[in-house]
């Protein structure tokens, strides 16, 4: 298959065949072959050798074979010094050739910055999976500080009983009390070891709001610009070049292009696609979060309860001041849980379009192996696979190919897990709202004569609760039926065991079903 690039007119062959004559000496074009030793390039600026028109194709102890589109006495000077030889031996090329003999050897295809190698590729997408990681241990500990306030809630309950108890059986005479106080100094001392324990285990997943940053859905360009991290000594942020002018039409003739410019192209798609499942995580993180304040919110809420119930119970008891504090705390621990569950809640919304948004591009695998159906005026690629053919087929190109396609469906499955997210923070809601509604309710009914502040705080408790249960039911519902969609969620489920000798229809299968 000829390489697009490696093609030259032959007027232009002529003319550099001319003008190597007139110099005395030989004359080259561009060509995948020409490759210099990693030795020579690492300690040379690449970006400023075209700029000044020369490359070292291959240096001994005394003498250099320098490729240029200009040779003059004063560029052999400075050959001899930055490569330490004695001699300096010119080939002529022109400053197009020049200019792709260099970018050949930066490892990028014509026209892109030096960002787009696939070791800076590579690079990128290392941090992209360290900061995957990073949101993985963020999203761990807010599970874990979840378990804590349900341990807290339940402290909370042990308190609850021990209190109600205390002040009921207070009013019995003689020494009634005593056996009741042996039953309930136990309980409500656990109680209050659960809530102090573990709000102080809480307290860390606080910090995760500082670490969080905004997250913006992603698109792959298909390789027409590329994603570069900036400040990675502290903490990478990424950012996208300019569009790579003739990019696009570069990537439409990909039966004309060479091996390794396909596999510079797939190591692009590679990091487009990592750079979406790390938004994705981010999303993911930001509903843990929001899930974890609302888990605050309940447990606030719980002590409004307790202290609302004792005030209406015991409106006249001497304890009317802890039962004020119990219903202050709880409502300050609900304005703070709100104020974080706002400021994550849109993440849940932009996840979501950005999922639906993706599930309705071409993927990979659309692309390399498109539907008969598909009449696009869009080239598209054909792998000529037959019965016949050798497990050759699938070497250095095909690998990078399967290695694409398998990130992929990564992205399809962490589309899935952000749907699954969703659903999981709308059921939060749905719980949060719940509690609520069943503390205004159980005001409503269980005390009777009310006056306007009681009624007002059970309609409120009520409304908001039904407000919170009808916008979970909002995020359940659509989430639900997107995740039919998806692929991963049959009851039945077939994985492919990869073998890289062999093309993947010949891949080992392993079948999963619901009922084993």
């Amino acid at each position: 298959m000829k390489n697009i690039d490696q093609s030259s007119s032959p007027a232009g062959i002529d003319r550099l065949a001319v003008q190597a004559a007139k110099a005395g000496c030989r004359w080259v074009r561009f060509s995948e072959d020409i490759v210099a030793d990693l030795k020579i390039l690492i300690p040379l600026n690449l970006e400023r050798l075209k700029e000044e028109g020369w490359f070292p194709w291959t240096v001994s102890k005394k003498t250099a074979t320098v490729i240029s589109c200009s040779p003059s006495p004063e560029l052999k000077r400075r050959c001899q010094e930055q490569l330490g030889v004695e001699e300096v031996e010119f080939v002529l090329s022109d400053r197009d050739n020049l200019t792709r003999i260099i970018e050949h050897n930066q490892d990028i295809n014509h026209k892109f910055p030096p960002e787009a190698g696939r070791t800076p590729l590579a690079l990128v997408r290392t941090y992209l999976a360290n900061r995957r990681s990073m949101l993985s241990l963020c999203r761990t500990l807010l599970a874990k500080s979840r378990t804590h306030l349900a341990v807290v809630r339940t402290g909370f309950a042990f308190i609850a009983i021990a209190i109600v108890f205390l002040r009921i059986f207070t009013k019995l005479p003689g020494n009634v009390l005593f056996p009741f106080l042996l039953l309930e100094v136990p309980i409500l001392s656990f109680g209050i070891y659960m809530i102090l324990a573990h709000m102080l285990k809480y307290m860390p997943a606080r910090k995760v709001n500082d670490l969080l940053s905004s997250c913006h859905p992603t698109t792959p360009t298909g390789g027409s610009t590329v994603l570069q991290a900036s400040n990675v000594k502290s903490f990478p942020a990424f950012h996208r070049s300019d569009v790579v002018p003739g990019a696009e039409t570069l990537r439409r003739g990909w039966t004309r292009l060479s091996p390794v410019m396909r596999r510079r192209f797939l190591a692009s798609d590679r990091t487009d696609f990592a750079e979406e499942r790390t938004t994705l995580a981010c999303f993911r993180t930001w509903m843990a979060n929001v899930r974890t304040w609302l888990a605050f919110v309940r447990t606030g809420g719980a002590f409004v309860g307790l202290g609302s119930g004792l005030i209406r119970a015991f409106p006249n008891s001497s304890w009317f001041y802890f039962d004020l504090s119990l219903a202050g705390i709880g409502s300050l621990m609900i304005c703070e849980g709100l104020f974080w569950y706002f400021r994550g809640y849109h993440s849940g919304k932009k996840s979501f379009k950005a999922v639906l948004h993706m599930n309705t591009k071409e993927s990979v695998w659309d692309i390399f192996f498109p539907h008969r159906h598909d009449n696009s005026p869009l080239e598209r690629v054909g792998l000529p696979i037959g019965k016949g053919h050798a497990p050759g087929i699938w070497a250095t190109t095909g690998l990078a190919l399967e290695r694409t396609v398998l990130a992929d469906r990564r992205n399809a499955m962490a589309r899935l897990r952000t749907v699954m997210a969703r659903m999981r923070t709308g059921y939060s809601f749905i719980r949060t709202g719940r509690t609520f509604f069943f503390i205004g309710a159980t005001f409503a009914v269980y005390f009777h004569k009310t006056d306007l502040f009681w009624y007002g705080y059970e309609t409120v408790m009520m409304l908001g609760g039904l407000l919170l249960i009808g916008d979970g039911l909002l995020w359940v519902l659509p989430a639900s039926k997107v995740r039919k969609q998806l692929p991963y969620c049959n009851a039945d489920m077939s994985i492919n065991i990869p073998d890289y000798g062999v093309p993947c229809r010949d891949w080992e299968k392993i079948e999963l079903r619901h009922d084993e």
